[in-house]
């Protein structure tokens, strides 16, 4: 049967509506599990992961909430290490209070640390400290098979010796500090062979060599994270899918409301889908033909694309993609700006700039770095429109003058400006033309079985913006089918509940209608 087909609600023929969209739902439900993992969700055994639990609400314990925060922790982090390909090079931003507090402390500690060590006699108080942590490091390298390496590094880094040897001033930190280098160069990935050579031939003093000494070090345990990551995630992707879902059901199992932002979000797709489908049977009764399963759930995907983050939370479903979705909405958004920005220079203008594709690109990218983080709270739209339109307005006098076309006049340039900065209006005319035709696009890939193919056959009037739409397209739909994965079980079971309750999610029936219904009955 169709996927998307429309079945009346109607109680004469009830069970066999009940009997299709049962065998709707459960193609969602195959669809929803990789080959791999499908034998785990099947038969009556798949009720434990693939059902949401329908328990009645109860007064959780603390306990019980914190395994449920430590499970969905855990959920977060077996996502992010499948998903991120770039997990470690995600660091605080520069200027972060976070950055700001460390770097001082650590200033005061070298600061403290050169002052010891220029007494005299030296102190090695914090030199002893800074050693202790520098041979745990090492030591963290270390394959369980190293001991020869391991036994060498607690016997040249023994603390209680050097402890002694410092009591008596006696301390060799210039041989110490030259054996953590040779070791490092032992464990180090040969990205940082130039580090580790730039080390040893330092001439600087020894408080700027052990800090350098940290700074290498650092790296070195981000290599070695990134390679235990990668060795780890081909397993993590052959069971992330059955890991995500039992965890979650986990979850649902001790916050039985753990679906309810979910529910609604269906609900509202479904509520949206209704009006449309209204039907009218022969005695005059209002009556709904409910939407299919697939139609219903590609429209609330769809709405997870234009979702308002001010104003609700994300579905529980999407928690470990929010900042995903978030970047491709800031992203779409920013590529509509700069669409809309061409197309009203081009029907301003007019033929002297039209057929460029190398004035085109130019522009493209102009606009682009002019419009770089209007997502921020910061960010002044308007104003930054303005100097739009001012750099804009220079380069195409250039590109006029250029090939013999009169440049703009003092009226054109005003005209632009004032059709550029009017975009910032939710009933601009071109903003309105390219959002929809932005959705029509999205909601057509979304449809599609195979959306792959169709990821280049933009609507007219988006094809400055080709490339960039194709690419974010692409993350969006790999986002769903991966959701898709995971959660499909669960949604089934809200599909099914949201069409066949017993008080549907539908429109009241007026009073009059009403009285028609039973005069003809």
């Amino acid at each position: 049967m169709p996927l998307n087909d429309e079945r009346p609600t109607s109680t004469s023929s009830g069970e066999d509506q009940s009997s299709d969209v049962e065998s709707c739902c459960d193609s969602m439900r195959s669809a929803s599990d990789l080959d791999g993992s499908r034998d785990s969700f099947n038969s009556d055994s798949s009720s434990k992961h693939c059902t949401p639990s329908s328990s009645p609400p109860k007064t959780l314990t603390l306990d019980e909430v914190m395994e449920a925060g430590r499970e969905l922790f855990n959920l977060k982090i077996a996502h992010e290490i499948v998903m991120n390909n770039n997990i470690l090079m995600n660091s605080r931003p520069r200027d972060s209070l976070w950055n700001g507090v460390r770097d001082n402390l650590h200033k005061a500690f070298w600061d403290i640390l050169e002052t010891e060590l220029n007494d005299d006699p030296p102190e090695y108080q914090f030199a002893i400290k800074l050693l202790e942590e520098i041979r745990e490091i090492l030591l963290s390298f270390l394959n369980p098979g190293a001991n020869r390496m391991r036994t060498q590094i607690m016997e040249v880094l023994d603390m209680d010796l050097i402890r002694q040897q410092a009591d008596n001033d006696a301390v060799d930190i210039q041989g110490l500090v030259s054996y953590v280098i040779t070791t490092m160069g032992k464990l180090c990935a040969p990205v940082r062979d130039k580090d580790i050579k730039k080390l040893r031939e330092s001439t600087e003093n020894i408080v700027t060599v052990l800090k350098e000494i940290f700074r290498v070090l650092d790296l070195m345990r981000a290599d070695f994270l990134t390679q235990n990551i990668e060795m780890l995630k081909p397993v993590l992707q052959r069971n992330c899918i059955e890991y995500e879902r039992e965890t979650f059901q986990s979850i649902l199992d001790k916050t039985p409301s753990g679906l309810n932002r979910t529910t609604s979000w269906i609900q509202s797709a479904l509520e949206e889908l209704l009006p449309a489908t209204e039907k009218t049977n022969d005695c005059g009764e209002g009556q709904r033909a409910m939407p299919g399963p697939f139609k219903l759930l590609n429209t609330a995907y769809f709405h997870i694309l234009t979702w308002d983050y001010s104003k609700s939370p994300v579905p529980e479903t999407w928690i470990t993609d929010e900042a995903r979705l978030q970047e491709i909405q800031w992203q779409l958004k920013q590529c509509q700006a700069v669409n809309e920005v061409l197309l009203i220079v081009y029907s301003t203008v007019g033929e002297p700039v039209q057929g460029l594709p190398s004035l085109s690109d130019r522009l493209k990218t102009m606009i682009s770095v002019l419009l770089d983080g209007m997502h921020r709270p910061d960010f002044n739209l308007e104003e930054s429109l303005e100097g739009v339109s001012a750099q804009l307005c220079c380069e195409l006098n250039k590109s006029l003058t250029e090939r013999d076309y009169p440049a703009l006049t003092p009226e054109l340039r005003a005209t632009l400006t004032g059709q550029i900065c009017s975009i910032t209006q939710k009933d601009n005319p071109i903003r309105t033309l390219v959002e929809d035709r932005v959705q029509q696009y999205f909601m057509a890939l979304i449809s599609d079985p195979k959306p792959q193919l169709k990821l280049e056959q933009v609507p007219a009037g988006l094809t400055a913006i080709k490339p960039e739409l194709a690419l974010i397209a692409k993350k969006f739909l790999s986002l769903i089918n991966y959701n898709r994965t995971v959660y499909g079980p669960f949604y089934v079971d809200i599909i099914k509940k949201l069409l066949f309750s017993s008080s549907p999610p539908t429109a009241s029936v007026p009073q009059e209608k009403a009285h028609s219904s039973a005069s003809c009955e």
